[in-house]
């Protein structure tokens, strides 16, 4: 213990990259540096595994130094009175903020809140203003209706001391529903109209929200989701300006919402960038310096319907790096979100996610941790200049309404969709406990109510556009497997193994896997090198299909004959488990239909298994 206490941490020579390349380079052993240390993200830019640190780097102004974010909770009930119980329970169980999201919100997904008056005086029942902050989130044009009314219900109290936050979002609301009722003029004009009553009234807290979710939701990257709130927070500050306000009054009427990933880095670095992007989109503007206050929620693409568990994992990911990123308040979705109505368990789950990283880890206690950090300074600058091309891209079409409604802005999302879609199903982008690990006959957590179906956007208007629709990336294999499960007889998969574990276990394992994440149970054994007895196992098994699994030096010597018995048996198709090689000819002859190995479409796979098995594969999964 001497020894470590006396120990001088400077007489050890500072490690240099150099000396760390030395190191990486007797672990690749000849490989290609750029293969293996370098990797492409989906805007384009390369990272680095060993970027420099950045010695000279200052932190980006976020919250006050030590300060946590406000955490807010989410009330989508659409029962006045137990929105307020929930509500009351929240607030007295550590949450300092209050997400009221209403039913034409487009995050309600068919629950929210109810907008009449008396069943608003009936949601607020108990709340104390002055003491938390409030979240509005509205939608299909109710924004105005909503805000005034809030401003109405809170008229005894000093709205220069209520932190609330009426989110304004006429460009979001154009991109869900996929129509306004008025051109963007006029919707630009009674925009700076009802700020400026509010501000009339006193009310000092942002009241536009540019929101990112809506886009994230819809397929953006990382860079997509930062240049579309810029450059709507871009047209606001325009609407703004042109209702009378300075820039800088504009600017401070004005907050984001940002989507927390599972990405770690990548959110952390995301309010990170947004920040340089509001500063120099205010600086080309001519405006001084206002800080932007960054609001950001838990993403709900990421979340899935089986193994729901794995979701408070994502959720303490995310929010980790959102408090590390800077944000100054944070929404952690239920875990059972995707299930339908979450009941006060989740709920309470959700909070004690962030109460426990406040108060027991502190992490809000180091002013942007990130900063000097080669890896954060780098995402951070590559993700900032991404977002920038693509913000000014989008203003030299005419503004993000522009780009809304002449479609170029969907096609963009619809491309950055289409990639992330083909490295979910090949699980190059694997969702643990959907896509990888499935657990057939699980749990199911309880919710308050189940699923509802979300109102179809769309509609006639003075403005349309091709509506944004939300997808979450587990959908397309909650389908398969909601069939497979459903299915009656229950499918199974015979795993002819072949030889000893050694042998087999490995692809056994990975057909296992495969099979299971579209609900066709595996039935596995001891491995087989007698083919008589190999069949004779397969017809007790009562499968109709079955699926040879061992190492190429087995499958050289027997699969052929393996193949033989199986069919002879009555399988109705036969699968092989790796990829075929020179011995393809020679496997199909003898019987093997389908090949399975690492890499390939699964989504694909497993439809084409149903099709084979005949389950009916158009049973909707509710998102």
């Amino acid at each position: 213990m001497d020894a470590l206490t006396d120990l001088d941490l400077a007489s050890f020579p500072p490690a240099s990259r150099a000396d760390w390349l030395k190191l990486v380079e007797g672990v690749l052993k000849g490989a290609p540096y750029d293969r293996r240390m370098v990797t492409r993200t989906p805007d384009g830019y390369t990272l680095d595994a060993l970027p420099e640190r950045r010695r000279d780097a200052m932190p980006l102004a976020g919250r006050p130094a030590g300060a946590p974010w406000r955490i807010v909770s989410r009330i989508d009930h659409d029962n006045p009175a137990l929105a307020n119980e929930q509500i009351l329970e929240d607030l007295d169980g550590g949450a300092d903020g209050i997400g009221l999201v209403f039913a034409s919100a487009p995050s309600a997904r068919g629950f929210g809140l109810p907008v009449r008056h008396e069943e608003l005086v009936a949601v607020l029942q108990g709340v104390m203003p002055e003491l938390i902050t409030l979240r509005v989130e509205a939608g299909q044009f109710q924004g105005r209706d909503i805000a005034l009314a809030l401003a109405r219900l809170f008229e005894k109290h000093d709205p220069a001391r209520l932190d609330l936050r009426f989110g304004l979002d006429p460009i979001g609301d154009l991109a869900a529903l996929g129509s306004a009722p008025i051109e963007w003029d006029a919707l630009a004009a009674r925009l700076g109209q009802t700020a400026g009553t509010l501000r009339g009234r006193g009310f000092t807290s942002p009241m536009l929200r540019a929101d990112g979710r809506i886009h994230h939701d819809a397929g953006a990257t990382d860079a997509q989701e930062l240049a579309a709130v810029l450059a709507t927070a871009t047209a606001y500050l325009r609407a703004l300006e042109a209702a009378g306000l300075t820039l800088e009054e504009a600017a401070a009427a004005i907050e984001v919402t940002l989507t927390a990933d599972v990405d770690q880095f990548g959110t952390q670095a995301k309010p990170r960038a947004f920040r340089q992007l509001w500063a120099a989109m205010l600086g080309a503007c001519g405006a001084e310096a206002v800080p932007v206050a960054i609001h950001m929620e838990t993403a709900w693409r990421t979340l899935t319907r089986h193994d729901p568990y794995v979701n408070l994992l994502r959720g303490t990911v995310a929010a980790f790096a959102a408090g590390t990123g800077g944000a100054d308040s944070l929404t952690v979705l239920p875990f059972t979100q995707a299930l339908g109505l979450p009941d006060n368990a989740a709920r309470r789950l959700a909070r004690n996610t962030q109460i426990l990283l406040i108060e027991e880890s502190n992490i809000h206690r180091v002013a942007d941790p990130g900063a000097g950090a080669g890896a954060i300074e780098e995402r951070t600058e590559k993700l900032a200049a991404a977002a920038w091309d693509i913000f000014r891209d989008i203003e030299r079409e005419g503004g993000m309404v522009e780009a809304l409604t002449a479609g170029t802005w969907q096609r963009r999302l619809a491309t950055a969709r289409a990639a992330r879609t083909k490295e979910v199903a090949t699980r190059r982008l694997p969702l643990t406990g959907t896509s990888e690990f499935p657990l057939l006959g699980e749990s199911v957590p309880p919710v308050l109510a189940p699923p509802r179906p979300v109102p179809i956007p769309g509609g006639e208007g003075a403005l349309s556009c091709e509506p944004l629709a939300g997808h979450r990336l587990a959908e397309p294999f909650e389908r398969l497997r909601t069939a497979g499960e459903a299915a009656n007889p229950a499918p199974r998969v015979f795993l002819a193994n072949l030889g000893t574990p050694s042998d087999f276990t490995a692809r056994s394992g990975f057909a296992r896997a495969a099979f299971e994440v579209g609900g066709i149970a595996a039935l596995s054994n001891d491995g087989f090198t007698d083919w008589g007895a190999l069949a004779e196992a397969f017809r007790a098994s009562g499968a109709g299909i079955a699926c040879l699994c061992s190492s190429d030096e087995v499958y050289a010597t027997s699969a052929v004959e393996a193949a033989r018995a199986l069919r002879a048996a009555g399988a109705g198709t036969l699968y092989l488990a790796g990829r075929p090689g020179e011995q393809e000819d020679a496997w199909r002859a003898a019987g093997v239909e389908v090949f399975l190995a690492a890499g390939d479409d699964l989504i694909a796979f497993l439809a084409g298994a149903h099709r084979r098995l005949g389950i009916d594969a158009t049973r909707e999964v509710t998102s």
